[in-house]
Formats: structure tokens, C-alpha cells, sequence
């Protein structure tokens, strides 16, 4: 697929009339699992699911940690995609295999997403392990998804509003499942190495006190396509030069292993508020 190109979007449109077919419907949220939540999948579910090597235009990820199935789940009233790992920039496969998920979820009749991920935390004052719902971001990847042609009608043009990219409608519902996440800035980088203790100083001028290699690109096509944005960040290690340890994807998932048990609930819950609070809007 071509950045930014028509075709794109015919692919996502494609992939969600087979995803409606295969989950005989339409859904309400896409839910995308990061590093260190691949555990919350155990805690919903499935009513159906699909290998995304059997859509068309998903890849299967290379990323360790990920999965690479596609979920229909239950939450009370709300039907939701639950995509069990993601694509990223440094997959090499392009911006649209990235946001290729978010697009056709908001054909298959999503209005919301909540994306996951595991983050390099700035702030010491929080600790390894801390859950953080991500109000801002700073997009350091050197990409848009919505590079190149416009997008066809009746999808919004090249320039998307990002001053409210992160819904605070949504945030406040997850404060209600759990009033003390802590709320931070992302930085996204395109990775895969970790950065250097001097990019982490400069992130921290910057006003970062996450750093991670997802979630913008996805957040970007998200509110092109017109979907409201939930963000959660697990911190499994505090960015490079903060500790003097040196950083690892093991552990990583090490961390995400140890936080199943509390981040697994913790994004159930706030799905089933979700849904509860949507049927009194």
C-alpha cells in the first residue's frame, strides 16, 4: 500500500466488509493490546476471532509480544474488536499497515479506540509498572498517516485538528474505574533501538513523561476517521540514562508479565464503563 494513497482506504474497506461477514456485524470499539497487555485478553471474552493473516491488508506482527488475531468481544451492550498486537513503523512495512487496524475498524462501525502500549517512563516519581492514561502527544517518527492525496469523500482532508487528539470524555470515564492513573505527554519515536540518555534529556525539556515507538501513528488516523481516543501507557521501565540499567525487550515483558494480573481488569473495566456510559449519551 501506498502512503496516503485512495487505495488504502479501499483496502481497509475491504477488510472491514469481510470482518463484518466473518463477526456477522458491525462494532462499536476497537481495543488495540501493546507490549505487556497481550494478558488482557484472557480476561475478555471472545465471542469469535480470526487470524489477521486471513484479512485483507493486516500483517501479521513481528514485534515480540504481539499477536496476531483479531477478537469479537462482549462488553454489556458494546461489541468490540480486540486486535491482540499491532504493526509498527519499524516492521518496515509503511504508515498504512500501521493504521490499517484503525481504518478498518471505523468501517466496520467503531467510534472509539483504545490503544495500549508499554512505555519508557520520565518520571521517577512514578515508578516501573505504573499504568498512565496519555493526554498529548509529541510525534518525533518523522511520519503522518495522512501523507500524500487526500483521503476520498466523505473522510475529513489532510488537515486534522489534533488539539483534543486525546478525549477527555474518555480519560474521565477511565478515572472513574480507577481514579489514581497517572495522566502524562507521550513522545513517539520510530525505534526499534531504545533512545539514548540525550534524546531523553531533550524529551524531557520537551515536556514528555512517556517515550515509546506506537500509539501516534494510530492516534492520527483515528481522529481522521472521525474516532474518539483512549490511551493507556504501562511504564515498564524507567527511559534510558535515568536508571543506569540498561534496557532490554525481554524485560519489557518481564515487567508486562508481572502487571497481567492488575492492567487486564483494569482495561476490561474501564471497556464495560465505557459502554455504560454511552448508553446515557
Amino acid at each position: 500500500m501506498v502512503v496516503g494513497s485512495s487505495n488504502a482506504y479501499d483496502v481497509a474497506k475491504l477488510a472491514a466488509e469481510a470482518i463484518v461477514k466473518k463477526f456477522d456485524g458491525q462494532h462499536d470499539v476497537l481495543a488495540v493490546l501493546g507490549s505487556g497487555w497481550a494478558h488482557a485478553a484472557a480476561v475478555l471474552d471472545a465471542v469469535d476471532e480470526i487470524s489477521v493473516t486471513e484479512i485483507q491488508g493486516f500483517i501479521k506482527p513481528s514485534a515480540i509480544g504481539h499477536g496476531g488475531t483479531l477478537k469479537s468481544v462482549r462488553v454489556g451492550g458494546s461489541r468490540v474488536l480486540l486486535l491482540t498486537g499491532r504493526t509498527h513503523l519499524y516492521e518496515g512495512h509503511g504508515v498504512d499497515a500501521v493504521v490499517h487496524a484503525v481504518r478498518t475498524a471505523a468501517f466496520a462501525g467503531c467510534k472509539t479506540v483504545v490503544l495500549t502500549n508499554a512505555a519508557g517512563c520520565l518520571r521517577t516519581d512514578w515508578g516501573v509498572g505504573a499504568t498512565a492514561l496519555i493526554t498529548d502527544h509529541i510525534n518525533l517518527t518523522g511520519f503522518s498517516p495522512l501523507t500524500g492525496a487526500d483521503a476520498p469523500a466523505p473522510l475529513h482532508g489532510r488537515f486534522v485538528d489534533l488539539t483534543d487528539a486525546y478525549s477527555a470524555r474518555l480519560r474521565d470515564i477511565a478515572k472513574k474505574v480507577e481514579p489514581t492513573l497517572h495522566e502524562g505527554v507521550y513522545m513517539g519515536f520510530h525505534g526499534p533501538h531504545f533512545e539514548t540518555p540525550a534524546e531523553i534529556r531533550a524529551a524531557r525539556v520537551w515536556g514528555a513523561d512517556l517515550v515509546g515507538m506506537s500509539t501516534v501513528m494510530e492516534t492520527i488516523a483515528a481522529r481522521h476517521m472521525g474516532m474518539e481516543v483512549l490511551a493507556l501507557s504501562l511504564a515498564t521501565n524507567l527511559a534510558a540514562g535515568i536508571s543506569g540499567e540498561k534496557l532490554s525487550g525481554d524485560k519489557v515483558l518481564a515487567i508486562g508479565k508481572a502487571a497481567a494480573g492488575r492492567v487486564g481488569p483494569l482495561l476490561a473495566e474501564i471497556l464495560k464503563q465505557i459502554d455504560k456510559e454511552s448508553k446515557h449519551n
